[in-house]
């Protein structure tokens, strides 16, 4: 009953334990694009973890921390499962997790759930699309993928449903690119589901001009600089097809070429 949209085929190199999408040099296997109208989400249980597996998992998460001090064991949100409930009507449980969780990839015998995020596919006045570079300060060094993030968890009294997912990725969209939008003006656009399990909520923002685009990156990187951080991206490319995203120097998200292949066929 999926609706599969798109589907690639390549050599798959696998990210690192607390990425979000899995990283590949070549269109990577099974990166499928779900046509989604209505999206319902419930939290559920984490599923219990052996001991030994806790144990490892935290001996894997400390070992990566010391290497680099700017890991945050944060909060963060899991895919516990998907089920269609009809077309174009998608289920999605999630579970309360931090970062740490994702060590357990690292773990022989051991499994991780798979991550959820967030991303914008802007596109330029011209036709072309948005795709940023990872800084080398972060956990992907390098690498190209659309703006965006992992899924938080909702604050108390809140609630974890579509439009706090269209809030999470317009924040996103401001932090990374300084471009400022409504969360009203998203579209949920597609959802990616990637052979590691990973679920990717794509939205589709207004369309900017280079030189806005442009202009937003050097704020954004500036307002974190003031802050003594170093911004999470350093580069943008503005791209027209899946081939120019694969001419691109470095790893990239293992959904940007689809994402983009799609984006250009019902333009």
């Amino acid at each position: 009953m999926a609706l599969l949209l798109a589907a690639w085929t390549g050599d798959l190199q696998r990210s690192r334990f607390y990425d979000e999408p899995v990283t590949a040099t070549l269109p990577p296997v099974g990166i499928d694009i779900l046509d989604v109208e209505q999206l319902v989400l419930a939290e559920v249980e984490e599923p219990p973890l052996p001991l030994q597996d806790a144990e490892a998992r935290d001996r894997v998460w400390e070992k990566a921390v010391r290497a680099n001090p700017a890991l945050f064991d944060g909060p963060v949100v899991a895919c516990g499962g998907l089920e269609w409930l009809g077309p174009r009507m998608l289920r999605l449980s999630w579970v309360r997790v931090t970062y740490r969780h994702y060590a357990l990839r690292r773990v022989p015998g051991a499994t991780a759930l798979p991550s959820l995020f967030v991303n914008v596919l802007q596109p330029v006045d011209d036709g072309r699309v948005l795709a940023a570079r990872m800084a080398p300060s972060t956990a992907a060094p390098g690498r190209w993928q659309l703006p965006g993030g992992s899924v938080e968890p909702p604050a108390a009294r809140e609630v974890l449903d579509e439009s706090a997912l269209a809030g999470q990725a317009a924040r996103e969209l401001v932090e990374e690119v300084g471009i400022g939008v409504l969360a009203e003006e998203l579209r949920l656009w597609i959802v990616t589901h990637g052979e590691s399990g990973s679920v990717g909520f794509t939205y589709l923002a207004p369309a900017r001009c280079e030189v806005a685009l442009r202009a937003g990156l050097a704020s954004a990187a500036a307002v974190e600089r003031a802050r003594g951080r170093e911004p999470e991206l350093d580069d943008i490319a503005l791209v027209s097809s899946p081939e120019e995203v694969g001419g691109l120097a470095g790893p990239h998200a293992d959904y940007l070429e689809p994402v983009v292949h799609h984006f250009c066929e019902r333009r």
